[in-house]
């Protein structure tokens, strides 16, 4: 009796031990298809790493970016991995909040393309392992352009996109001339829209950290891109993300999108898209200089600095998981080449099989290497990025041009309005953050 009492306690100590050691991962990420993805693989993860359980907390973009930035500024430690930007990734390291990526011997860092790698980095140290990179590129249908006898240009302006757009709008057939991001936000409507000044000449602020917003190149893209969505774009437009337009171009309803590389893959799929086999793609528009004409992106998974050391460890295996070389190959085992992750390995591109099955590669590769952070505009400028600015500022900022943009596509006020409204909020939010300093 005695024998199989001492035998039962050992067994319940052994699971008690068992459950002490058990880590669950709250993951807070953002609502695409390359996440939805990773949740499909993660019982492959949980497989290996059986003492280690994930949960997801699925989100918008706008949300994921207001609940993460809550939960990090508050302490909350609702979330073990954060999916977060080249935005938040050097801003949120240089104030101590998140925790250096040290992945494991075989991860191989090296490996990571340099401009992302270096854009999720603060001081040469990696603060979020990129799950995938991306550029701007533009997306359009080539038995469209055929039909109406057009061509398009290796390198195209915005002014020639406009003539193409009018000559490709169909309604009658469902087919609006061009889809562009029209959602408000500084990750939305304003990622687009900062290169689209670029491209004009234009910046964000001078050398004196002025906001430039009432200048030429400001009223000329902005204009360009209001008259283009009320014009020929859909007419949701402004309640249209990257996830909106992909969904209208995959069921063969925009003629030409431009917006983030990751997209090609999808709008290239049979599985999901009507329209696979007759897209092409090329850089995004220019205009009077290819300065900062396309954007530089990459979502990352990053550990907050202040959970504990056993579910920094869980959090660095998944992230090493999760972004590892041997991913990119799972997805592209599951679901296709074409799928697999991008933008972020030189490996990826170096393959064969993805070459063959991502016509796009080309072309997003060489966005994502010459788009330059650090020399993003035609005049010089105090600032690094490309479609944002990287100060904390700027988040309030480009969610305010957002709206005023916004508006002036409903038709409820005027460009020259929207402009000098955002001129305003933008000169306010500066001088409230002490600039210049």
């Amino acid at each position: 009796m005695r024998a199989r009492w001492i035998a039962m306690a050992s067994l319940c100590f052994l699971a008690l031990s068992a459950h002490a050691r058990a880590t669950s991962l709250v993951v807070a990420t953002v609502d695409n298809a390359q996440m939805r993805q990773m949740q499909r693989l993660t019982p492959v993860f949980e497989k290996a790493h059986p003492g280690i359980t994930v949960r997801w907390v699925t989100l918008s973009e706008g949300a994921l970016r207001r609940d993460v930035t809550s939960d990090i500024q508050t302490q909350g430690q609702q979330f073990d991995v954060l999916t977060i930007g080249m935005y938040e990734a050097p801003l949120w390291a240089r104030r101590g909040w998140l925790r250096p990526i040290r992945p494991d011997a075989d991860y191989d860092e090296a490996d990571l393309l340099a401009p992302v790698r270096e854009g999720l980095s603060y001081r040469g140290v990696l603060y979020a392992a990129p799950f995938y990179g991306e550029s701007s590129i533009l997306m359009y249908r080539k038995d469209l352009l055929r039909r109406a006898g057009r061509t398009m240009p290796a390198q195209p302006t915005w002014s020639q996109i406009a003539r193409l757009a009018a000559r490709l709008n169909d309604p009658a057939r469902g087919v609006h001339g061009i889809c562009l991001r029209g959602k408000p936000g500084w990750g939305e409507n304003v990622a687009l829209i900062s290169t689209m000044v670029n491209a004009f000449g234009g910046q964000w602020f001078d050398l004196n950290w002025q906001p430039q917003l009432l200048s030429k190149p400001w009223t000329q893209a902005v204009g360009l891109y209001v008259d283009l969505l009320r014009k020929y774009g859909p007419p949701d437009a402004v309640d249209r993300n990257f996830n909106g337009n992909l969904a209208l171009f995959e069921q063969g309803h925009c003629a030409m999108w431009v917006d983030a590389s990751v997209g090609a893959g999808f709008v290239s799929d049979p599985k999901h898209s009507k329209v696979a086999g007759e897209v092409g793609f090329s850089p995004a528009p220019v205009e009077v200089t290819t300065k900062g004409s396309h954007w530089l992106w990459a979502w990352g998974l990053a550990i907050p600095a202040d959970i504990s050391a056993a579910q920094a460890a869980a959090a660095q295996a998944f992230i090493d998981w999760a972004t590892s070389r041997g991913y990119v190959q799972l997805v592209a085992q599951r679901f296709g080449w074409e799928l697999a992750p991008s933008g972020t390995r030189e490996s990826t591109y170096a393959n064969p099989r993805f070459e063959a099955a991502a016509p796009w590669a080309t072309v997003e590769l060489r966005a994502i290497q010459s788009a330059d952070p650090g020399d993003a505009t035609l005049p010089a400028s105090p600032y690094t990025g490309v479609q944002f600015v990287e100060i904390p500022e700027f988040r309030s900022i480009g969610d305010t041009v957002g709206r005023q943009v916004a508006l002036a596509v409903r038709g409820r006020i005027s460009v020259a309005q929207a402009l000098a409204a955002a001129q305003s909020a933008a000169q306010r939010e500066m001088l409230l953050g002490g600039y210049p300093r």
